[in-house]
């Protein structure tokens, strides 16, 4: 009988392990993958330097808001200054103005004295060469833009803390 105790014991085991290792093989993972949203990596005065991911590669990118903007327009969303740095392009220098420009509007934008050439796409002014735009934020104290809109609009930009801000992006993004 004691036999017969031991064998359906083993019997029950054999039975049972198969069962154990199949709901292992099948289990969810316990912390699922999760898509990677911006990351800031430093703040530095007015400016907040930042990456995220997008296709697989690294973005980095420093941004400031408008100080100010005149006049006021209702419905205007949020204007914001960036420089971007990707592996496939340096310097890209932005301007979401919060509403879109008019088909080929242009956009004065100018670093204390620099005046810099922008072009206009949907809700942004681009500057045509980034690196320019880039040397001369590291000399001056502000940026101001004048759009076109409905009115022309005037925002300004505090450069305060640019330097290290872009110093970020570039070691977190570095020229390949």
């Amino acid at each position: 009988m004691n036999i017969r105790i031991h064998c359906l014991a083993l019997l029950a085991l054999l039975t049972a392990l198969p069962a154990a290792a199949e709901t292992k093989k099948t289990a969810a993972p316990a912390h699922p993958a999760v898509a990677a949203g911006p990351k800031k990596i430093a703040e530095s005065g007015d400016w907040t330097a930042a990456t995220h991911t997008e296709s697989g590669q690294t973005v980095c990118y420093a941004f400031t808001r408008a100080q100010s903007s005149a006049p006021t327009l209702a419905g205007r969303g949020t204007v914001v200054l960036t420089v971007t740095e990707r592996t496939s392009g340096r310097d890209a220098v932005a301007i979401e103005a919060g509403f879109s420009y008019a088909a080929n509007a242009a956009v004065t934008v100018r670093a204390d004295r620099t005046a810099l050439e922008f072009y206009t796409s949907g809700r942004n002014a681009f500057a045509r060469d980034g690196k320019a735009a880039v040397a001369a934020f590291g000399k001056a104290s502000q940026v101001v833009a004048l759009s076109p809109a409905p009115k022309d609009v005037t925002d300004t930009f505090s450069l305060k803390g640019f330097d290290k801000a872009y110093a970020a992006i570039v070691k977190a993004c570095p020229a390949k």
